[in-house]
């Protein structure tokens, strides 16, 4: 009876537990998730105190504004350069110095004594103005030829108070388009010889040009030892044979002349009526206008 009841208790079936599933092993409890490292107070501070240095070292120091005084962006954008917002790249790009010190706030103001150092060239402050007239004759942009004839510059008179020139030369029988600046790079880049921008000409000759005289036109030539490239010439439609078009880059007027004068034609009128993709449309002869943003951005993209 007691080894019985002894066997029982050794082999017999525990009770049964309240807990369901007792007897599945737990499953292993998640690891806890690890925050950020702890940053030490003084470390933090260290940190800190270096960022603001280098900061303040990307940027000029700043004055209290002034009534002469104008916005960055605006300083790089009127001295012709680029557009505002372009301005805005070249600044945060650290690219611009005020004072040989490195600025890249938005909205940092100068004077216009400062001196503004833009990718490597100084800027000057004097807004680049770009004016195209359509002169009529008896005007000539030269400057030795007395006072028998005016100067073209009479008839741009109170358009700007910039020191304007034009680009190129015109004699007081040539009419047409002519482009006045202050943009001293422009008036390099249309007067160089190795310019690509097309002008075209309406010349008016004392008698009929030859059909095989226009051919030998077409093809090229060349005077006083240099080439000359003739993109399109064409009788004028509806006009006598007198009346020619000339599309070539130059904007040396002489040229032109000298082209018809090779081939023993009088030039009687030379009228330039489109120069670099501008043209006379609503521009009355002796009238002048100031250049549209898009345009001047053509021409430099040229």
């Amino acid at each position: 009876m007691n080894n019985k009841e002894g066997n029982n208790k050794r082999g017999g079936s525990r009770p049964s537990s309240s807990r369901p599933n007792s007897g599945k092993p737990k499953p292993p409890m998640a690891k806890r998730a690890q925050g950020p490292k702890k940053v030490k107070p003084a470390v933090k501070a260290a940190e800190e105190e270096k960022a603001q240095k280098i900061k303040k070292q990307n940027q000029a120091p700043k004055r209290q504004k002034a009534s002469d005084e104008i916005r960055l962006n605006k300083y790089i954008s009127n001295s012709g350069v680029c557009s505002r917002r372009d301005a805005d790249l070249y600044i945060q790009s650290g690219n611009v110095k005020v004072n040989g010190v490195p600025v890249t706030e938005m909205g940092y103001l100068v004077k216009l004594n400062d001196v503004v150092n833009f990718d490597g060239v100084v800027l000057t402050p004097e807004k680049k103005e770009y004016i195209l007239l359509n002169k009529p004759k008896n005007f000539t942009t030269a400057l030795d030829e007395g006072q028998e004839y005016r100067n073209v510059l009479e008839l741009v008179r109170g358009s700007t108070t910039a020191k304007i020139a034009p680009i190129g030369r015109m004699d007081k029988n040539t009419t047409g388009l002519l482009l006045f600046t202050n943009d001293t790079d422009m008036i390099r880049k249309f007067t160089l010889p190795s310019q690509k921008s097309s002008k075209i000409y309406q010349v008016s000759l004392d008698k009929n040009l030859k059909f095989e005289d226009l051919e030998k036109i077409s093809k090229g030539l060349v005077l006083d030892g240099h080439r000359v490239f003739v993109e399109e010439i064409s009788y004028i439609d509806n006009e006598p044979k007198s009346e020619v078009g000339l599309k070539l880059r130059t904007s040396n007027v002489k040229v032109v002349r000298a082209i018809f004068e090779s081939f023993e034609y009088n030039v009687l009128r030379i009228d330039r009526v489109s120069f670099a993709g501008l043209t006379k449309k609503n521009l009355p002869r002796g009238n002048w206008r100031f250049l549209t943003d898009q345009e001047i951005i053509n021409l430099k993209n040229v």
